[in-house]
């Protein structure tokens, strides 16, 4: 469990409030650069994370359909916005949102923030591929 401010606690695979997954994450050295701000690339694990939680809690297991082979979600386009520096040891919250579902794709809104100040915002679109690579329709459940 992570404490953000006070009372408000999150489940380590975070917690859907209405169609908004919030996923915490806490910044480790290893996140950093030398300056102890989080290196520009290392943004982008934690919107993966969170998704990988999200599809979880929502009931999509991700993780065994790729195991067997079925389809799995890959990333095929992403918009990063960076808005302000997270630091070393800052306790964060990823916040996702389904923004939009097609046949074969499916587009996240993700939004990293440190208490009330946004440091990140990222929109994602995923495919679901075949173990071949082809796109594939999303299951009807």
């Amino acid at each position: 469990m992570i404490e953000q401010s006070g009372t408000d606690v999150i489940a380590a695979s975070g917690r859907f409030d209405g169609k908004i997954h919030d996923f915490p994450v806490r910044v480790y050295f290893e996140d950093t650069d030398l300056s102890g701000v989080v290196y520009h690339a290392n943004y982008l694990r934690y919107p993966d994370r969170a998704r990988a939680d999200m599809l979880e809690l929502a009931g999509i297991e991700h993780a065994a359909s790729a195991r067997l082979g079925d389809a799995a979600y890959a990333v095929i386009s992403a918009d990063l916005r960076y808005h302000s520096p997270a630091r070393l040891n800052d306790l964060l919250v990823v916040s996702s949102t389904l923004i939009g579902l097609r046949r074969v794709d499916v587009r996240v809104a993700h939004r990293i923030r440190r208490g009330d100040v946004t440091l990140f915002t990222a929109e994602v679109t995923l495919a679901l591929l075949s173990s071949s690579g082809r796109p594939v329709r999303h299951p009807a459940d």
